[in-house]
């Protein structure tokens, strides 16, 4: 790994080949083999034959890698330690989540996390799936509402259950509404807006939680064994890389502890354009989160068993083209999961990243019918309840081209996910912790960011459980 620091330190693109299968041995633990490649460009493999994906295989999935225990005197993140009691089964949960505890932060309420964004060129079969390229992933996300301001008071267009004049048709585009009523006309990062809102600090609260301008390092090279990637292509004729979800987080693991600039006080971000995970026949994983020991041999590792051994938190998206997920609007179409693009998949693993950073925040089990892909689980992981259901915000001009089939997918805007809260999985009703509904409800604050425009009733009350 010295040659890959040293390509970093000199601002020269790294490469990266993973020259066989890595394993992962256990939580946290990755091992790799890594050799310089023959050639840099990828053009050495022939470009292969994408496979055609069948639009009822494709479920967005989202995962966790690895987890940690940190202590008070932990080198990683700024986050604050809270405790509810659920009132279901009478246990009281602990939890971690990123900023400074909204109840108790007097004149340091407004934290800022330091952002890292580490592009991944992936190549896939021969084809070269670049963040950086012409559907300008990298600046699309670095243009959009995860680090730009937007007044989230409301939005144009909503997630709805289904669109009547296509039976069968589900996660559909809907009207907008009124979205976070309380900070209206106050300009916000995505993030900031959403943690404002799960704990009704709005309007003149001091309370943020911001991401830091991110610092883009050089993109790193990665060309996947043909034994663990595939190409595929969307019924819609987007062709996008396939690759196995197990090697993929060792190769994200192994990167993570081993570039020379990670800092575990700060977020690095790995983004990719149109990766996507499989694990056995299910498709496809969209992004994960993670955290881990930084070991102690690298740059920003200590001793282990003094108490403060760092962690590193990080996450993985992919820029989600339009056209792979989401469906030819009207007329041509029926926009069924519609809000699955562009930073869709990024917005959700940052806003579990806020909400459970170190992998270890559990409450009572739930299952909901909205993403039954995750069974009953207990883990506060809230984008996984609402995967595919988002909203349009902020202006987006950047990989808006029709799709292979000539229908059209985009629509001008951003479209991160809803978000679930706290009280949601600790059963509160009423709930008081957070911004109330937009419309009187006897539960008094939301269950998520997008409260009464959230489509589905399961959201509009506490999670029920498993039986």
């Amino acid at each position: 790994m010295k040659i890959l620091r040293w390509f970093n330190q000199n601002r020269f693109t790294s490469i990266v080949r993973f020259s066989c299968a890595a394993t992962l041995i256990s939580v946290g633990v990755v091992s790799a083999i890594l050799a310089l490649p023959l050639s840099t460009n990828g053009s050495s493999a022939p470009a292969g034959q994408p496979q055609v994906l069948d639009d009822s295989q494709m479920k967005a999935l989202s995962t966790t890698v690895g987890g940690a225990s940190p202590l008070a005197t932990t080198k990683t993140v700024a986050h604050w330690f809270g405790t509810t009691l659920d009132p279901n089964n009478g246990v009281t949960y602990g939890y971690n989540m990123v900023g400074a505890d909204p109840n108790h932060c007097g004149s340091t309420c407004d934290v800022t996390i330091a952002t890292d964004i580490i592009p991944l060129r992936v190549i896939v079969g021969g084809m070269t799936f670049d963040p950086m390229d012409s559907h300008q992933a990298l600046t699309g996300t670095l243009h959009s509402p995860l680090f730009q301001l937007n007044d989230y008071g409301s939005t144009p267009y909503a997630t709805a259950a289904s669109d009547p004049a296509f039976p069968g048709s589900s996660l559909t585009r809907g009207p907008g509404g009124i979205l976070s009523q309380l900070d209206a006309g106050i300009p916000l990062q995505l993030q900031d807006a959403t943690m404002r809102a799960q704990f009704n600090k709005t309007g003149a609260s001091s309370y943020h939680v911001r991401l830091g301008t991110p610092t883009v390092h050089d993109p790193i090279t990665i060309t996947v064994p043909s034994s663990k990637g595939t190409l595929l292509q969307s019924g819609r004729g987007v062709i996008f890389a396939g690759v196995d979800s197990h090697w993929w987080s060792t190769v994200i693991q192994q990167l993570n502890s081993s570039l020379g600039y990670n800092d575990p006080t700060h977020l690095p971000i790995y983004l990719t354009d149109s990766v996507l995970l499989f694990s056995g026949p299910n498709c496809c994983v969209i992004g994960f989160h993670g955290a881990g020991d930084v070991p102690s041999n690298t740059n920003n590792g200590s001793q282990r068993g003094n108490g403060n051994q760092p962690v590193q938190t990080f996450a993985w998206a992919s820029w989600i083209r339009p056209g792979i997920y989401a469906r030819a609007l009207p007329p041509q179409g029926s926009s069924t999961a519609w809000a699955i693009q562009d930073i869709h998949a990024l917005s959700h693993e940052i806003a579990e990243w806020a909400d459970d950073p170190f992998i270890n925040n559990y409450v009572e089990p739930w299952l909901t019918p909205t993403a039954p892909q995750y069974g009953c689980t207990s883990i506060l992981e809230t984008g996984d309840p609402v995967v595919g259901i988002g909203f349009a915000i902020g202006n987006n001009i950047y990989d808006q081209t029709p799709n292979p089939n000539m229908t059209i997918s985009y629509d001008g805007y951003y479209h991160p996910e809803d978000e679930v809260f706290l009280p949601w999985f600790m059963r509160l009703a009423p709930n008081y912790v957070s911004e109330p509904t937009q419309s009187a409800s006897p539960n008094i604050g939301r269950y998520t960011f997008m409260g009464d425009l959230n489509p589905f009733p399961g959201f509009r009350q506490p999670a029920t459980g498993c039986n």
